[in-house]
C-alpha cells in the first residue's frame, strides 16, 4: 500500500500538503512532465523514499488507455476525472504542436469544470495552448518558449503572451516555457505548500543548483535561427562558440567552404550586414543575457565578450542598443 499520509505527533494521519492532477497531452513533452512531477516525489518524502506522504500526484484522464509522449514513451492515467477540487492544481502537459487534437472534449470540459470550481491551472510547455484554445486564459498572461511564441499569437492574437521569462504563476493560472522551467515551476509550489527544506532536497538530489523564479530571464533564441541559408548558420553557430571574438574571420570562412569575400557577399545578401557586424551583434547579445542575469563586474563582462577594457565594451554596447551596459542592467532588475 501507498504511504499517501504521514503521521502527525498524535499518531493521527495527515493528508498531503500538495495534490497535483496531470493532464497529458496526445505527443506530450516527457522531460517537462517528467521533471514536474519528479520534483514533487522528492520533497514529499526523505532520503529519495518516494513515498507519497507531504505530496500527492495523480495523472488523470477520459480514459484509461496509455498516453503516447513526442518521444515514443507511454504513460497510463491512474485515476479517471474525479472532482476537480481534489487538487490544489491542474497541469495540463502539452507537446507537438502539429497534433490537431491534442486532448479530447470530455477533457476541455473537465478543465472547465476546474475552472468554475475556482482550481488553478497549470500549462506546462504547449499546455497554454490547449488552455487558450478551451477559452481559459482570457485574463491570464501566458508564457511560451521563445520557439512557439509567433505560433501562439498566430493562433491567438487577442491573447497576452510573452516569451521573455521562464514562467509566470498567479492565484488562478500557470505557464512555463517547457523543458527545466517545469522544475522550477513544481519548486515553487512545493516552497509554497510544504516547506523551503522539501524544495531544497528536491533540487538537490535533481543536481540543480537552485531554483530559479518567474522573473528569470528566459534563454534567448540565437540569432542563426533568424535566416535560412547553411552557411550562414553555420557561422554564426561558430560565433557563438567563440563569442571572446577570437575568431578570425578568414578561418571563419574557411570553416564554412567560403573564401572572405564569398562570406561577405553571402553575410550582406542574407542578413544585411557584414560578417564581422554580425559578430559583433552576437558579442553583444551574449553580453545582454549575462547583464541581465548576474551581478558580474562589467570588466568581467566584457573580457568574456572579448573586449581589452569597460569603457570600450561599454561604448560598443551603447551604439548596439541605445543604452549604457549599467542602465540596461537596472531596467532588468527593476522588471524583476
Amino acid at each position: 500500500m501507498r504511504p499517501e499520509h504521514r503521521l502527525a505527533d498524535d499518531g493521527a494521519k495527515e493528508p498531503a500538503r500538495l495534490k497535483v492532477g496531470f493532464v497529458l497531452s496526445r505527443s506530450f513533452t516527457l522531460s517537462a512532465f517528467a521533471l514536474f512531477v519528479d520534483t514533487l516525489r522528492l520533497a514529499s518524502d526523505e532520503q529519495d523514499r518516494s513515498g507519497r506522504v507531504l505530496a500527492d500526484w495523480q495523472v488523470i484522464g477520459s480514459t484509461r488507455h496509455l498516453i503516447t509522449s513526442s518521444c515514443g514513451v507511454q504513460v497510463a492515467p491512474t485515476s479517471d476525472f474525479v472532482d476537480p477540487s481534489r487538487f490544489n492544481y491542474i497541469v495540463v502537459v502539452g507537446g507537438l504542436l502539429t497534433v490537431e487534437n491534442p486532448v479530447d472534449q470530455q477533457t476541455i470540459t473537465f478543465l472547465r469544470q476546474a475552472d468554475a470550481k475556482k482550481v488553478p491551472l497549470i500549462g506546462v510547455c504547449t499546455g497554454s495552448f490547449i488552455l487558450a484554445a478551451a477559452g481559459l486564459m482570457k485574463r491570464h498572461e501566458s508564457c511560451v518558449s521563445w520557439l512557439h511564441y509567433k505560433e501562439f499569437r498566430e493562433r491567438f492574437p487577442e491573447l497576452a503572451v510573452r516569451s521573455d521569462r521562464l514562467f509566470n504563476l498567479d492565484r488562478q493560472r500557470g505557464s512555463c516555457a517547457g523543458g527545466s522551467s517545469a522544475a522550477d515551476m513544481a519548486a515553487l509550489l512545493v516552497r509554497k505548500y510544504i516547506s523551503r527544506d522539501a524544495e531544497r532536497n528536491a533540487l538537490e538530489v535533481l543536481q540543480i543548483e537552485k531554483a530559479r523564479t518567474p522573473s528569470d530571464i528566459q534563454p534567448r533564441r540565437p540569432l542563426y535561427d533568424d535566416y535560412e541559408d547553411a552557411r550562414v548558420k553555420a557561422a554564426m553557430i561558430t560565433m557563438e562558440q567563440f563569442v571572446d571574438g577570437s575568431m578570425p574571420i578568414e578561418k571563419l570562412a574557411a570553416m564554412v567552404g567560403l573564401s572572405r569575400r564569398q562570406l561577405e557577399r553571402i553575410f550582406i545578401e542574407k542578413t544585411g550586414m557584414s560578417p564581422a557586424k554580425a559578430y559583433n551583434r552576437v558579442r553583444m547579445e551574449r553580453a545582454k543575457s549575462i547583464l541581465a542575469q548576474s551581478k558580474a563586474p562589467l570588466i568581467e563582462i566584457a573580457l568574456d565578450v572579448g573586449f581589452e577594457n569597460a569603457s570600450q565594451f561599454t561604448r560598443t554596447f551603447k551604439r548596439t542598443f541605445g543604452q549604457t551596459p549599467s542602465q540596461h542592467r537596472a531596467a532588468a532588475l527593476r522588471a524583476h
